[in-house]
């Protein structure tokens, strides 16, 4: 299984035009080669059957390598459909690989290893001569934090807990963010350039 996103970007309402021919001219090329196709999430045109963003889902045997036959900049030649007379043919869209959003990552305390330590500084006989800071480690993501704030070690265990969590579900809000300013800029993106491939209507 693969994805792809196709984007009229900036251009006018002839390149969402152009990218809803070619979205149909990409399906029926997949149909040829036995590959299934599903319309993930697309945003319409300002014209009826009008696409300005598509993504696109191929599954599959050789789903990757046809996706890589139509990534890079498309060209659609027609006449436009909204402005008769207009000397402009040429219409462009972008088909790039899409990563999948990232999935979370479950956290599980199973997955943190304690290691009961002595921490220096102020408080008092007992802190300076008892293990009751913890070093927690989560082994899936790396995260390592030492917690000496209490007197108790279970105490700081469960701090360390609640921290290590804190900072797992950090990491996975920040790569959903990523994720969207990546798809954002894609779909935003001026097309320029000389086309790898050009359909005909």
């Amino acid at each position: 299984m693969t994805e792809l996103f196709l984007s009229a970007g900036r251009g006018p309402a002839e390149c969402a035009w152009a990218l809803a021919r070619l979205l149909s001219r990409l399906e029926a090329d997949a149909a040829r080669h036995r590959l299934g196709t599903s319309r993930v999430e697309s945003v319409p045109g300002d014209r009826p059957a009008t696409w300005r963003s598509v993504r696109l889902r191929i599954t599959g045997a050789g789903a990757e390598a046809f996706a890589a036959g139509w990534t890079g900049t498309l060209c659609w030649q027609a006449p436009s459909p909204y402005r008769p007379g207009h000397g402009r043919k040429n219409w462009y869209v972008t088909a790039r690989p899409h990563r999948a959003d990232p999935v979370s990552t479950p956290f599980h305390e199973a997955d943190v290893e304690f290691v009961p330590c002595r921490t220096g500084g102020p408080g008092g006989q007992h802190r300076n001569k008892a293990s009751t800071a913890v070093r927690a480690t989560h082994r899936p993501s790396g995260h390592v934090v030492v917690v000496d704030t209490e007197r108790y070690l279970h105490l700081n265990r469960r701090i360390a807990v609640d921290l290590l969590r804190r900072r797992v579900a950090e990491d996975d809000e920040a790569a959903r963010r990523d994720g969207a300013t990546a798809r954002w800029r894609t779909h935003d993106e001026l097309v320029r350039g000389d086309p790898t491939r050009v359909e005909q209507p």
